[in-house]
């Protein structure tokens, strides 16, 4: 058992900032050093503060030149300073510092550790809000030999840098002390990031937990966590299961978005993903390299069935990251909130693919009612500048009609609005769809899964089936199988 583990009744209510400086400077075996960057050493100063700092604190610095710090953590390839990457070498260097002149025979007990941030405060003219990287590289016990690590991005959202440098001091005590007394609770922990500090102020728009102790931590569920406590709006994960701060996955990239339940992932999720693609990657100014494809699911859709179910998330997320995608979890019930979103990262080409009811509840006047300029500021947004959807086409299960861009019905009052955007070419309609698979839909597959029904694995692609067998995916029955919600345009 890590000898930082402390029974924690006395201190379930939320301590003061001084108190919490205080429990870990009195404590005589948490050591280590402050590296802050970009906006003051605000952390550090609350640890002085507290008093009884000189058990802790071995080292505080803050090395503001840009020659200055490449000449102690060297320089980084791309120029830039307030990276991921830049925090990494910032960890490394000072516990290899502490390491080294720091004899472990004369103290056998202590439990080192490293805080780092690298961030930009905003700018003068107030035009960019700030943002940063904050970490800690810690011990739990003194014979660890690979360290725990707790890396994160923020997002300053006050108007002022000495708000923000206040912020940012109160995060890394929080983050200080989770480590150190809520490790054992990393739900928990996320959520303590924010003691003293308004949501409204910071966003957290991606975290990776490593480490010894945080083995069987999933960091896609921990970016779960950021949504369901309203610590961002959407959070982005990798094919091999670790975080990605959406800023940079995003920016300048050509995007397509496919929206979806992906309860399970089915062959027409497949065919409109490829043919979809096959068109998007042609147009005119999108780039093969410079182009990524993201799978999103709503947080309503994981909503569907009331509260989120973890393993159900997890279940989605692990067939996605096996097929190869990014995934993005998102709070965007309307397409325009995505869009929006998508054109803070870049002002390439965006690409929608969606299905036939999709594009018919985008002219519905209902999801709009609450813009002051109602539907026709909804398509401002959403058409803005280089989007286009692809549209996947329907089979009609009444008349057997193939429903595409050309027939479809939208309400009387929105056909010469359709018209526009469908002769703008705005609307691009998928013509080389398979026929053999529109009849597929998640719901109906998933019903026949926890059924324990045959047929099913016909419907899903290849090496799929085998996956939710083997892992027992999708297997808890529920009382009633949601019917498929319509996601809000």
């Amino acid at each position: 058992m890590p000898t930082a583990a402390i029974k924690e009744n006395a201190f379930e209510n939320i301590p003061s900032i001084k108190a919490k400086t205080l429990r870990i400077n009195l404590n005589p075996n948490i050591y280590g050093t402050f590296a802050e960057i970009g906006a003051g050493q605000e952390t550090a100063r609350h640890f002085f503060r507290a008093g009884g700092a000189s058990g802790t604190i071995a080292k505080a610095m803050s090395a503001y030149d840009k020659a200055f710090s490449d000449a102690i953590y060297g320089s980084e390839e791309d120029g830039r300073y307030v990276t991921q990457a830049r925090l990494k070498r910032m960890l490394n260097h000072e516990m290899q510092l502490v390491e080294e002149r720091i004899s472990r025979d004369s103290n056998p007990d202590y439990l080192f550790f490293t805080y780092a941030n690298t961030v930009a405060t905003i700018d003068f003219s107030k035009r960019y809000k700030g943002h940063g990287w904050v970490g800690i590289r810690f011990q739990l016990d003194p014979q660890q030999k690979e360290y725990d690590e707790i890396v994160f991005h923020v997002r300053f959202k006050q108007n002022e840098a000495r708000l923000q440098q206040e912020t940012l001091g109160i995060l890394g005590v929080n983050l200080i002390y989770g480590a150190y007394f809520k490790f054992h609770k990393p739900k928990k922990l996320l959520k303590y990031l924010y003691d003293h500090i308004d949501k409204d102020t910071l966003e957290i728009d991606m975290v990776n937990f490593t480490g010894p102790n945080f083995k069987d931590v999933d960091n896609r569920l921990m970016s779960l966590q950021l949504i369901k406590n309203d610590m961002t709006d959407a959070v982005m994960f990798g094919p091999d299961g670790n975080n990605l701060l959406p800023a940079a996955a995003l920016y300048k990239k050509n995007i397509l978005a496919l929206r979806g339940s992906f309860r399970p992932v089915t062959k027409v999720n497949m065919d409109m993903f490829k043919k979809s693609y096959d068109i998007f990657i042609r147009e005119q100014t999108v780039e093969y390299e410079n182009t990524i494809v993201v799978f999103e699911i709503t947080l309503s859709n994981l909503r569907a069935s009331g509260e989120i179910d973890e393993q159900d998330f997890m279940d989605r997320a692990e067939l996605l990251c096996s097929l190869g995608h990014t995934v993005l979890i998102s709070k965007f019930q309307e397409y325009y909130k995505l869009v929006e979103y998508f054109n803070n990262y870049t002002k390439a080409k965006i690409g929608l693919t969606m299905g036939v009811n999709n594009l018919i509840d985008i002219f519905d006047e209902k999801y709009y009612r609450h813009l002051s300029g109602g539907i026709l500021e909804a398509f401002g947004k959403l058409f803005f500048k280089d989007l286009k959807v692809y549209l996947y086409p329907m089979k009609d299960p009444n008349t057997g009609q193939i429903m595409t861009s050309n027939n479809l019905k939208v309400h009387p009052r929105m056909k010469e609005l359709y018209k526009f955007f469908k002769y703008n070419g705005k609307v691009m309609d998928i013509i080389d769809y398979d026929p053999d698979v529109t009849h597929i839909f998640s719901r109906d597959v998933l019903k026949k899964i926890m059924n324990g029904e045959e047929g099913w694995e016909e419907e899903l692609p290849e090496g799929i089936a085998e996956i939710i067998k083997n892992k027992k995916l999708f297997t808890r029955k529920e009382e009633t199988v949601p019917k498929k919600e319509k996601e809000r345009a």
